[in-house]
């Protein structure tokens, strides 16, 4: 028998813009709200505000494993996973340096991927989930000068895409959201 769903709803990328307005929000309406950052002090704010914060740096192992495990102490399973944190990096295809460009991908792309593998067990287990994968119209629209930002909100798409297939049959959605031009700061 599937446990009771869990509420807690874990954001990444919580200090500015998408992530903190989601953030809010979502207390707001009464949900368990874990808002992470890799500075957690970016936070105070969104913890006199009712969430719970957390210090998360999507391109660290460690640092992913020890937010997921707090959540899934404190309240069982992560009910819902809003990945949010990512970045654009803004040149031409041959400016960008490849270190820029691994680092990139790391936090758009394989920093949501490992994100969604930590997250899943759990939700099986609870037999409910969501995945929210926070990408953006630059998927589909692209623009000179942001190449391979675009090509890592694409790869999350496609990611989502099938993850929503694979997860589908345990009781998890995989949402993806692609809005346009937002101001963070």
């Amino acid at each position: 028998m599937a446990e009771t769903p869990s509420r807690a709803v874990l954001i990444t990328g919580c200090s500015t813009g998408i992530g903190r307005a989601t953030a809010t929000l979502l207390a707001q309406h009464g949900f368990t709200v874990y808002a992470t950052a890799r500075r957690v002090e970016s936070l105070a704010d969104l913890e006199r505000s009712g969430c719970r914060t957390l210090a998360l740096d999507v391109t660290d192992e460690a640092s992913m494993q020890a937010a997921v495990a707090h959540v899934e102490q404190e309240a069982g399973a992560v009910g819902i996973l809003v990945n949010n944190a990512g970045y654009s990096q803004s040149g031409t295809v041959e400016e960008i340096g490849m270190d820029a460009v691994r680092r990139q991908f790391e936090t758009n792309v394989f920093g949501a991927a490992r994100m969604c593998q930590l997250v899943l067990p759990g939700m099986r287990r609870q037999g409910f989930g969501r995945i929210v994968n926070v990408s953006s119209m630059g998927a589909n629209f692209v623009f000179p000068g942001g190449g391979y930002y675009h090509a890592t909100k694409a790869a999350l798409g496609a990611i989502s895409d099938a993850l929503r297939f694979e997860v589908k049959g345990f009781g998890v959605d995989v949402v993806i959201i692609e809005p346009g031009l937002i101001r963070t700061e």
